[in-house]
């Protein structure tokens, strides 16, 4: 883990940006469904190569730029359920006017100043996440606010855009995408940097997805909602973080990334009282490995490639500098040289190792002139990748001595990060002629209808209902919120054994196997009453639900005598409580009012799911306490 930081001295800037599937019936500029397909049922491919445009001023995206250091084969799987438009062979349909009113409400949720008239425009992109090469957004409202422990964090825009293509496999020089994500509608939320710690943009991520899910019309699942981080120090630079799925990692990112920035303005400060400089000569160094035990470099060399080095005057030491966890300066320098199609870098503050030896470590410091206190960076690769990853190491050097570069990174699983691209500028953005303008009218705002937040009706739950904290913020946030209200209103139950009857029993059946998805809203009802009124006991709900799962065709009267679950009333009960205490004379008169534990468990291999435990366990203690005051 990091250093223990104090983020308001260290000029902590944090903002987060929000990517929401929507959950609506076509997809945002076709008539596609907004289903994800299995890779085998894709009935046809084809594959493009992609290369920037310029914007209307003329200027190219450096970040696009970057993405065309190496010529990619972009390979699209496609479906019956994608058409002509995802393929970019037929212009987009107009914007879809549901996925529309969705982010109109999140917007009046946002309380964020929704614009008069949406535009749709262009944004370059050409990873090959989009057949055209760019993806289609449109800015719908800003200006808006939430509240949260630490103040209002400002709400600045709110954009429509089409989910990218998935990559389904990535072979270094060709990726296969698959279309069926490509198009799915989504709201893209940016904040105002109003975020203060690592622990406020968990809060502030947590708010954004409480009110998202609200509405009742997002996707739900993993991959249908990303954050994307924007952190930055005093002194350093705006980084924006990609690809945030688990809530859990934001904080762990924000804080990884703060005390990555704070150690890249300490290296800078060691380099300049070093007095480190970045020599710009590259050199073959081929020759000295004509011989090498190096695995990597031999098998560079046999397929025509070359070894190339550079000189990093006044670096020693600091290349091998931990960054992030398990991640060093070295690892930067890396990861900027992969762009160019190269595997990584070699560099002195890790060798001799990989089978490179002393011998040959310094006859490459020899060739560059390399002194003590330098630090030497080599690549093996085809020439025209080798110079390419050569130049990416340079630059990326010389950004060591100005301090922290503005970039896009890529969030990984343990919260680290890792370079993607440079900082997109405003030359990736231009008009999209092909889909018309939307008026929105102030009418039509003022009808749209404002769902009830999740915590507002846990808050009620608990008043109304009785429930705990815990079980009203688990049914409220439920999509089976309103099958609670009804059964707890209109049945005679408890209404945390309804909640635990909607919620956590078919969690606990499907952790089994039982297919949970044949116990639809119609069925719960059906098995609730029966336990109201007495046919099945509430121990019995689990059993009840299991065999409801495994044979639809039975209602639950026919399920509970099939799980023999047949209603035993107060005489039967009765019945087998005199029989047991009878059976045990001996035992109770020697443990006393301490044998309804053990007499109990007897009771309930007969009667579970018959009938009421509280009834079955009065009426044993009764029994006891006759036979103990004869």
């Amino acid at each position: 883990m990091p250093e223990s930081l104090d983020y308001a001295s260290l000029g902590l800037v944090c903002g987060i940006e929000i990517h929401q599937q929507l959950d609506t019936a076509a997809k945002l500029f076709c008539g596609c469904p907004t289903r994800i397909r299995d890779v085998e049922e894709s009935d046809h491919q084809f594959f493009r190569y992609l290369r920037p445009a310029r914007s209307e001023l003329g200027e190219i995206d450096r970040a696009a730029l970057e993405e065309v250091l190496v010529s990619r084969k972009f390979i699209y799987n496609s479906y019956d359920s994608t058409c002509l438009v995802e393929a970019d062979e037929e212009p987009p349909s107009e914007l879809n006017r549901e996925a529309l009113e969705i982010g109109l409400v999140v917007s009046k949720l946002l309380n964020m100043q929704i614009a008069d008239e949406v535009h749709t425009m262009r944004k370059i992109v050409i990873d090959g996440s989009n057949t055209s090469g760019f993806q289609r957004t449109a800015y719908i409202a800003s200006h808006g606010h939430i509240e949260t422990s630490c103040g209002k964090v400002g709400m600045e825009t709110i954009c429509l855009e089409e989910e990218a293509a998935r990559i389904i496999d990535d072979r270094g020089d060709e990726v296969v995408y698959s279309l069926d994500r490509l198009g799915i509608p989504l709201v893209e939320i940016c904040t105002s940097p109003d975020v203060v710690s690592p622990q406020h943009a968990r809060e502030v991520a947590q708010r954004l997805g409480m009110i998202l899910r609200s509405t009742g019309r997002v996707k739900r699942g993993l991959g249908t909602i990303r954050q994307d981080v924007n952190v930055s120090i005093r002194d350093g630079a705006r980084v924006e973080i990609k690809g945030v799925q688990d809530l859990n990692l934001i904080e762990t990112i924000v804080e990884v990334e703060a005390n990555r920035q704070h150690l890249l303005l300490k290296i800078k400060g060691e380099l300049i009282a070093r007095g480190a400089k970045v020599h710009d000569r590259v050199a073959d160094v081929t020759e000295i490995f004509g011989p090498t035990e190096s695995k990597v470099i031999k098998a560079a060399l046999k397929k025509g490639g070359v070894v190339l080095a550079v000189r990093l005057a006044g670096f020693a030491g600091l290349v091998g500098m931990e960054i992030q966890p398990g991640r060093r300066l070295g690892s930067e320098i890396s990861d900027r040289a992969k762009r160019a199609g190269v595997g990584g870098i070699f560099h002195t503050d890790e060798l001799p190792a990989y089978g490179i030896t002393q011998k040959e470590v310094g006859a490459v410091q020899s060739e560059l002139g390399a002194e003590e206190g330098d630090c030497v960076a080599m690549v093996a690769a085809p020439r025209g990748r080798a110079e390419a990853a050569m130049k990416a190491v340079l630059e990326r050097a010389n950004e060591a001595l100005v301090g922290v570069p503005e970039e896009t990174r890529r969030a990984l699983p343990e919260g680290t990060s890792e370079y993607m691209r440079p900082l997109p500028g405003s030359a990736r953005m231009y008009p999209e002629t092909d889909v018309p303008p939307v008026v929105v009218t102030p009418d039509y705002v003022a009808s749209l209808k404002l769902p009830e937040l999740f915590d507002e009706r846990a808050a009620r739950f608990e008043e109304e209902y009785g429930l705990n904290k815990e079980f009203a913020g688990l049914i409220a946030s439920s999509p089976n919120y309103q099958l609670f209200e009804d059964a707890a209103r209109d049945l005679t139950l408890p209404p945390a054994l309804v909640v635990r009857t909607l919620e956590m029993i078919p969690r606990e059946l499907a952790r089994d196997g039982i297919p949970i998805s044949n116990l639809t809203e119609d069925r719960y009802i059906d098995a609730l009453s029966l336990v109201a009124e007495g046919g099945v006991a509430k121990e019995g709900i689990p059993q009840l639900l299991e065999t409801m799962a495994k044979r639809p065709e039975l209602s639950a009267s026919e399920a509970a005598e099939a799980a023999g679950l047949g209603g035993v009333d107060q005489g039967g009960v009765e019945e087998v409580a005199v029989r047991i205490v009878a059976d045990k004379v001996v035992f109770v008169r020697e443990r006393g009012d301490a044998a309804l534990g053990p007499l109990m468990g007897l009771a309930m291999k007969e009667l579970r799911g018959k009938a009421d435990g509280a009834l079955i366990s009065s009426i044993l203690k009764r029994e006891i306490e006759k036979l103990l005051a004869e």
